[in-house]
């Protein structure tokens, strides 16, 4: 149990400054894990960490576009697991943007029998 806090006061550390800026990942674990399951032989650390600074970059860029609740999800769910990736991250932002722009309600098969609600 003690070594729970110091885990809890990081990951609480990482959701607050999620609110600001794009959040330091130290994503080389998640690169070496990706890349010793990689079953394309191109694959490798490097085009792995070209990947994470895309990402990155593309977070820096459009930071302010995401809602902070998401931010906050999103963050969390990133680094949840030890292994935080830009790239998981930036995906994980633009499905939330992205289902948040879905209709509450839309039809099931397009003939608008049924409706499915968010």
């Amino acid at each position: 149990m003690p070594t729970l806090l110091p885990t809890l006061l990081i990951g609480t550390h990482l959701v607050l400054a999620a609110n600001d800026k794009v959040p330091t990942l130290d994503y080389t674990p998640s690169c070496r894990a990706a890349v010793a399951t990689a079953t394309i032989a191109s694959r490798d650390e490097n085009s792995c960490k070209q990947d994470e600074e895309t990402a990155r970059g593309t977070l820096q860029k459009d930071w302010g576009q995401y809602s902070a609740s998401d931010r906050n999800h999103c963050v969390q769910l990133s680094t949840l697991g030890g292994s935080p990736s830009y790239v998981e991250l930036l995906t994980c932002l633009e499905l939330a943007k992205a289902a948040n722009a879905m209709p509450d309600e839309m039809p099931i098969n397009g003939s608008g029998m049924g409706k499915v609600q968010r």
